[in-house]
């Protein structure tokens, strides 16, 4: 008897209404997280920041019986729903097309270029350009394994990638040209960062100290890093531990093709639904970031 008591009923616990349950709980849950990221760094934030005081003192006057007080929450709180919509109007009609564009574009998103080949394509051009003109560069993109670390060393941009910007980081004589630029989630992460020295005797002696950092980072981590040499406007790849030197157009780009574009359309189909809740949840690369 003691045994059958000490027994869970397990289909009392999972049932269609614990589900159905769970699922609303999740789709608030979704929709507050929502409205609050929606609202962040606007003017309505700080709005809202005060509806949660009004709410505040409504709990403390409730609790401790101030009449007065109460009374005067309680007329606040019941005009505050039609206060709210004259509000944040402008935030509303945002937050409505924002759910509707992320709703009927993520499916066309997913099968559009893979945002890796612009990353790609825009190294390929900064390398280029920088190496006819002997201009030195660093440049380290992260793969699994965080390059935190390094980036703290250096001055965080957090920035859009592009050719142009990745050029005049590296112009001589200018405040972030000395040291590594980090990619990071398709970022320019932070440029004039420092990385680990190489004492990898079998490098070749010519190769100066861009060269050994990139080498050094590739031995303690698994990042990719390109060094366009100040001497002779040569492109070399380190990773692993290993340097590819004086790489072409066209075999930097497969290299780097290779590690960071995935080509098919079929696979970003498939992965169509993980974008989309990927997207609506704020998954991926956080805001803080």
């Amino acid at each position: 008897m003691e045994d059958r008591r000490m027994q869970i009923d397990w289909s009392s616990i999972i049932s269609w209404t614990n589900v159905f349950n769970l699922i609303d709980i999740l789709i608030v849950w979704l929709f507050i997280y929502q409205l609050l990221k929606i609202l962040k760094n606007t003017k309505a934030f700080n709005i809202l920041n005060g509806v949660f005081i009004f709410l505040l003192i409504k709990i403390i006057s409730t609790l401790f019986q101030l009449k007065t007080v109460d009374w005067i929450m309680n007329n606040i709180i019941q005009w505050s729903v039609v206060g709210a919509i004259v509000i944040f109007q402008p935030e509303i009609r945002r937050g409505l097309d924002h759910l509707g564009q992320q709703f009927f574009a993520s499916k066309r998103e997913a099968g559009a270029r893979n945002p890796n080949e612009k990353m790609v394509r825009d190294l390929v051009e900064a390398c280029e350009y920088m190496g006819k003109r002997r201009i030195g560069a660093l440049i380290s993109l992260q793969r699994s394994q965080p390059l935190n670390e390094y980036v703290a060393t250096g001055i965080r941009l957090n920035s859009a990638i592009s050719s142009q910007l990745l050029i005049n980081i590296f112009i001589p004589n200018t405040p972030l040209h000395d040291g590594a630029v980090i990619i990071q989630d398709l970022e320019i992460a932070s440029a004039a960062s420092y990385l680990p020295l190489s004492e990898n005797s079998e490098i070749p002696k010519e190769l100066g100290t861009r060269h050994r950092a990139a080498v050094g980072l590739s031995e303690v981590t698994d990042a990719i890093t390109i060094v366009v040499s100040e001497e002779t406007g040569g492109v070399s790849i380190t990773e692993r531990g290993e340097i590819t030197r004086d790489l072409s157009q066209d075999e930097l780009y497969t290299i780097l093709a290779d590690n960071f574009i995935n080509t098919t359309d079929e696979e970003a189909n498939d992965n169509f639904l993980t974008n989309w809740f990927n997207q609506l949840t704020g998954g991926g690369k956080s805001d803080d970031q």
